[in-house]
Protein backbone atom coordinates (compact mmCIF):
# COMPACT_ATOMS: atom_id res chain seq x y z
CA UNK A 1 0.00 0.00 0.00
CA UNK A 2 2.63 2.75 0.73
CA UNK A 3 4.73 1.68 -2.32
CA UNK A 4 1.21 2.32 -4.31
CA UNK A 5 1.10 6.02 -2.85
CA UNK A 6 4.75 6.67 -3.55
CA UNK A 7 4.89 5.71 -6.95
CA UNK A 8 1.68 7.67 -7.64
CA UNK A 9 3.12 10.58 -6.11
CA UNK A 10 6.20 10.28 -8.10
CA UNK A 11 4.10 9.98 -11.19
CA UNK A 12 2.45 13.07 -10.55
CA UNK A 13 5.19 15.44 -10.00
CA UNK A 14 6.71 14.03 -13.12
CA UNK A 15 3.20 14.75 -15.17
CA UNK A 16 3.03 18.32 -13.21
CA UNK A 17 6.96 19.02 -14.40
CA UNK A 18 6.91 17.86 -17.97
CA UNK A 19 3.49 18.97 -18.93
CA UNK A 20 4.51 22.69 -19.59
CA UNK A 21 7.59 21.98 -22.11
CA UNK A 22 7.61 18.52 -22.96
CA UNK A 23 5.67 16.43 -25.36
CA UNK A 24 4.32 12.88 -25.77
CA UNK A 25 6.50 10.97 -28.83
CA UNK A 26 4.24 7.49 -30.14
CA UNK A 27 6.62 4.85 -31.52
CA UNK A 28 5.64 2.01 -32.97
CA UNK A 29 9.46 -0.09 -33.60
CA UNK A 30 8.88 -3.55 -34.01
CA UNK A 31 5.25 -3.49 -33.60
CA UNK A 32 4.98 -2.73 -30.83
CA UNK A 33 3.64 0.72 -29.80
CA UNK A 34 5.86 2.62 -26.93
CA UNK A 35 4.87 6.22 -25.85
CA UNK A 36 8.30 8.42 -25.25
CA UNK A 37 8.57 11.82 -23.64
CA UNK A 38 10.87 14.65 -25.82
CA UNK A 39 11.42 18.05 -25.88
CA UNK A 40 9.80 20.23 -28.60
CA UNK A 41 12.00 21.27 -31.50
CA UNK A 42 13.27 25.01 -31.63
CA UNK A 43 12.45 27.04 -34.44
CA UNK A 44 14.75 26.87 -37.44
CA UNK A 45 17.26 29.74 -37.46
CA UNK A 46 16.91 29.81 -33.16
CA UNK A 47 19.84 29.54 -31.39
CA UNK A 48 20.10 29.44 -27.64
CA UNK A 49 22.51 31.68 -25.61
CA UNK A 50 24.74 29.82 -23.73
CA UNK A 51 23.79 31.02 -19.90
CA UNK A 52 26.60 32.49 -18.11
CA UNK A 53 26.74 30.78 -14.37
CA UNK A 54 27.29 33.96 -12.36
CA UNK A 55 30.47 34.06 -10.18
CA UNK A 56 29.03 33.91 -6.89
CA UNK A 57 31.80 35.33 -4.41
CA UNK A 58 33.25 34.67 -1.43
CA UNK A 59 33.04 36.28 2.11
CA UNK A 60 36.96 36.77 2.20
CA UNK A 61 36.66 38.35 -1.56
CA UNK A 62 33.61 40.41 -1.00
CA UNK A 63 35.51 42.01 2.15
CA UNK A 64 38.90 42.60 0.04
CA UNK A 65 36.67 44.76 -2.69
CA UNK A 66 34.77 46.70 0.11
CA UNK A 67 39.00 47.34 1.51
CA UNK A 68 39.50 48.43 -1.82
CA UNK A 69 36.59 50.79 -2.49
CA UNK A 70 37.74 52.29 1.36
CA UNK A 71 40.99 52.71 0.09
CA UNK A 72 40.39 54.63 -3.15
CA UNK A 73 37.66 56.91 -1.39
CA UNK A 74 40.50 57.96 1.28
CA UNK A 75 42.95 58.59 -1.52
CA UNK A 76 40.71 61.12 -3.06
CA UNK A 77 39.91 62.49 0.26
CA UNK A 78 43.57 62.89 0.91
CA UNK A 79 44.59 64.27 -2.60
CA UNK A 80 46.96 67.61 -2.53
CA UNK A 81 44.38 68.24 -5.61
CA UNK A 82 41.80 70.51 -4.03
CA UNK A 83 39.30 69.81 -7.00
CA UNK A 84 39.85 65.80 -6.57
CA UNK A 85 38.43 66.12 -3.19
CA UNK A 86 36.19 68.72 -3.90
CA UNK A 87 34.58 66.80 -6.69
CA UNK A 88 34.63 63.25 -4.74
CA UNK A 89 32.42 65.14 -2.20
CA UNK A 90 30.10 66.32 -4.74
CA UNK A 91 29.73 63.01 -6.53
CA UNK A 92 28.65 60.93 -2.74
CA UNK A 93 26.23 63.99 -2.49
CA UNK A 94 24.48 63.45 -5.25
CA UNK A 95 24.04 59.79 -5.36
CA UNK A 96 22.81 60.78 -1.44
CA UNK A 97 20.14 62.84 -3.15
CA UNK A 98 19.01 60.27 -5.66
CA UNK A 99 18.79 57.98 -3.34
CA UNK A 100 16.65 60.07 -0.80
CA UNK A 101 14.52 61.09 -3.51
CA UNK A 102 13.46 57.23 -4.13
CA UNK A 103 12.81 56.79 -1.01
CA UNK A 104 10.24 60.00 -0.97
CA UNK A 105 8.64 58.55 -3.40
CA UNK A 106 7.32 55.74 -1.35
CA UNK A 107 5.47 58.18 0.75
CA UNK A 108 3.72 59.55 -1.71
CA UNK A 109 -0.01 58.56 -1.17
CA UNK A 110 -2.03 59.00 -4.87
CA UNK A 111 -5.01 61.46 -4.27
CA UNK A 112 -8.39 59.82 -5.22
CA UNK A 113 -11.07 61.63 -6.64
CA UNK A 114 -12.96 63.49 -4.04
CA UNK A 115 -16.13 65.36 -3.77
CA UNK A 116 -15.78 69.38 -4.33
CA UNK A 117 -15.47 70.47 -0.83
CA UNK A 118 -18.11 73.84 -0.54
CA UNK A 119 -17.27 75.56 2.74
CA UNK A 120 -20.32 77.54 4.24
CA UNK A 121 -20.93 81.26 3.17
CA UNK A 122 -20.55 82.99 7.11
CA UNK A 123 -21.48 86.78 7.42
CA UNK A 124 -18.42 89.13 9.05
CA UNK A 125 -20.73 88.87 12.09
CA UNK A 126 -21.08 85.33 12.60
CA UNK A 127 -17.45 84.87 11.53
CA UNK A 128 -16.30 87.69 14.08
CA UNK A 129 -18.32 85.62 16.64
CA UNK A 130 -16.39 81.93 15.94
CA UNK A 131 -13.01 83.96 16.23
CA UNK A 132 -13.43 85.35 19.35
CA UNK A 133 -15.40 81.56 20.73
CA UNK A 134 -11.91 79.84 18.92
CA UNK A 135 -9.24 82.16 20.54
CA UNK A 136 -10.85 82.20 23.94
CA UNK A 137 -10.82 77.96 23.79
CA UNK A 138 -7.50 76.96 25.75
CA UNK A 139 -7.06 73.54 24.20
CA UNK A 140 -5.77 73.08 20.58
CA UNK A 141 -4.54 70.22 18.19
CA UNK A 142 -0.91 70.36 17.78
CA UNK A 143 0.37 70.05 14.10
CA UNK A 144 4.46 69.14 14.58
CA UNK A 145 6.80 68.70 12.64
CA UNK A 146 5.28 65.27 11.07
CA UNK A 147 3.08 67.93 9.09
CA UNK A 148 -0.77 67.04 8.57
CA UNK A 149 -1.49 63.28 8.90
CA UNK A 150 -4.38 61.29 9.86
CA UNK A 151 -3.77 61.77 13.37
CA UNK A 152 -4.09 65.59 13.06
CA UNK A 153 -7.71 64.90 11.22
CA UNK A 154 -8.72 63.03 14.21
CA UNK A 155 -8.26 65.46 16.84
CA UNK A 156 -10.22 68.10 14.89
CA UNK A 157 -13.37 65.61 14.51
CA UNK A 158 -12.94 64.77 18.19
CA UNK A 159 -12.91 68.22 19.18
CA UNK A 160 -15.78 69.02 17.10
CA UNK A 161 -17.89 66.48 19.29
CA UNK A 162 -18.45 69.07 22.16
CA UNK A 163 -17.41 72.29 20.30
CA UNK A 164 -18.19 74.53 17.23
CA UNK A 165 -14.56 75.37 16.23
CA UNK A 166 -11.05 74.16 16.74
CA UNK A 167 -7.68 75.47 17.08
CA UNK A 168 -4.80 74.56 15.31
CA UNK A 169 -0.93 75.34 16.19
CA UNK A 170 1.53 74.80 13.68
CA UNK A 171 5.24 74.78 14.99
CA UNK A 172 7.42 74.52 13.73
CA UNK A 173 6.13 76.31 10.15
CA UNK A 174 8.45 77.75 7.85
CA UNK A 175 7.38 81.01 6.04
CA UNK A 176 4.03 80.73 4.43
CA UNK A 177 3.69 76.90 5.01
CA UNK A 178 0.68 77.94 7.77
CA UNK A 179 -1.84 78.73 4.44
CA UNK A 180 -0.58 74.92 3.00
CA UNK A 181 -1.68 73.54 6.22
CA UNK A 182 -4.99 75.58 6.40
CA UNK A 183 -5.87 74.31 3.00
CA UNK A 184 -4.87 70.94 3.43
CA UNK A 185 -6.82 70.63 6.81
CA UNK A 186 -9.63 72.16 5.53
CA UNK A 187 -9.83 69.27 2.40
CA UNK A 188 -9.42 66.79 4.51
CA UNK A 189 -11.99 67.53 7.37
CA UNK A 190 -14.18 69.19 5.35
CA UNK A 191 -14.28 72.18 7.86
CA UNK A 192 -14.16 75.92 7.11
CA UNK A 193 -10.71 78.19 7.90
CA UNK A 194 -12.12 81.13 9.75
CA UNK A 195 -8.62 82.69 10.73
CA UNK A 196 -5.42 82.17 10.29
CA UNK A 197 -3.44 84.36 12.73
CA UNK A 198 0.29 85.47 12.34
CA UNK A 199 1.58 83.40 15.14
CA UNK A 200 0.87 79.70 13.28
CA UNK A 201 -2.27 78.75 14.92
CA UNK A 202 -5.44 78.30 12.31
CA UNK A 203 -9.70 78.51 13.68
CA UNK A 204 -11.59 75.87 11.82
CA UNK A 205 -15.65 75.95 12.22
CA UNK A 206 -17.03 72.37 11.99
CA UNK A 207 -20.27 73.63 10.01
CA UNK A 208 -23.56 74.03 10.93
CA UNK A 209 -24.91 70.94 9.67
CA UNK A 210 -21.84 68.60 10.94
CA UNK A 211 -21.96 65.07 11.35
CA UNK A 212 -19.06 63.02 12.92
CA UNK A 213 -17.89 60.83 9.89
CA UNK A 214 -17.81 56.98 10.79
CA UNK A 215 -13.78 57.10 9.57
CA UNK A 216 -12.12 60.13 11.12
CA UNK A 217 -8.87 59.42 9.69
CA UNK A 218 -9.24 60.18 6.26
CA UNK A 219 -7.87 56.99 4.53
CA UNK A 220 -5.40 59.06 2.20
CA UNK A 221 -2.96 60.11 4.69
CA UNK A 222 0.08 58.78 6.51
CA UNK A 223 -0.26 57.42 9.63
CA UNK A 224 2.02 58.68 12.94
CA UNK A 225 5.42 56.14 11.96
CA UNK A 226 4.92 57.42 8.36
CA UNK A 227 4.79 60.42 8.67
CA UNK A 228 7.99 60.96 11.23
CA UNK A 229 10.08 58.78 8.56
CA UNK A 230 9.04 61.03 5.94
CA UNK A 231 10.07 64.14 7.82
CA UNK A 232 13.31 62.92 8.22
CA UNK A 233 14.25 61.88 4.61
CA UNK A 234 13.00 65.42 3.47
CA UNK A 235 15.14 66.97 5.88
CA UNK A 236 18.10 65.38 5.18
CA UNK A 237 17.13 66.10 1.15
CA UNK A 238 17.11 69.56 2.52
CA UNK A 239 20.76 69.30 4.24
CA UNK A 240 21.78 67.43 1.06
CA UNK A 241 21.33 69.75 -1.80
CA UNK A 242 22.51 72.89 0.19
CA UNK A 243 25.61 71.18 0.77
CA UNK A 244 25.74 70.05 -3.03
CA UNK A 245 25.25 74.00 -3.96
CA UNK A 246 27.85 74.42 -1.29
CA UNK A 247 30.20 72.28 -3.02
CA UNK A 248 29.21 73.57 -6.62
CA UNK A 249 30.27 77.16 -5.37
CA UNK A 250 33.78 76.03 -4.08
CA UNK A 251 34.31 74.39 -7.36
CA UNK A 252 33.53 77.34 -9.32
CA UNK A 253 35.95 79.61 -7.08
CA UNK A 254 38.50 77.03 -7.43
CA UNK A 255 38.14 77.30 -11.10
CA UNK A 256 38.19 81.05 -11.03
CA UNK A 257 41.40 81.43 -8.39
CA UNK A 258 43.48 78.60 -11.11
CA UNK A 259 42.30 80.61 -14.30
CA UNK A 260 43.76 83.85 -12.50
CA UNK A 261 46.90 82.44 -11.74
CA UNK A 262 47.64 80.94 -14.44
CA UNK A 263 46.94 84.81 -16.60
CA UNK A 264 49.22 86.33 -13.78
CA UNK A 265 51.64 83.57 -14.50
CA UNK A 266 51.51 84.59 -17.89
CA UNK A 267 52.05 87.69 -17.42
CA UNK A 268 55.12 87.58 -15.30
CA UNK A 269 56.53 85.36 -17.99
CA UNK A 270 56.11 87.30 -20.67
CA UNK A 271 57.49 90.46 -18.76
CA UNK A 272 60.43 88.64 -17.99
CA UNK A 273 61.25 87.57 -21.41
CA UNK A 274 60.32 91.29 -22.25
CA UNK A 275 63.50 92.04 -19.75
CA UNK A 276 65.77 89.93 -21.00
CA UNK A 277 65.51 91.08 -24.56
Amino acid sequence: MYMHFTSFNVYMFWSERIQGYAIFILRSDDDVARFSVGIPNPKPGFQSRPTKKRKMMSRKAKLNELKWYRLKAKKKMKSPNPEVRIRYKLEKAKRKEEWLIEKLRKYEIPKAPEQVHDPEILTEEERFYLRRTGEKKKNYVPVGRRGVFGGVVLNMHLHWKKHETVKVVCRPCRPGQIHEYAQELERLSKGTAIDVKANNTIIFYRGKNYVQPDIMSPPGTLSKQKALEKYRFEQSLEHTSEFIEKLEQELEEYHKHVALYQKNKEITTKSTAGEEK
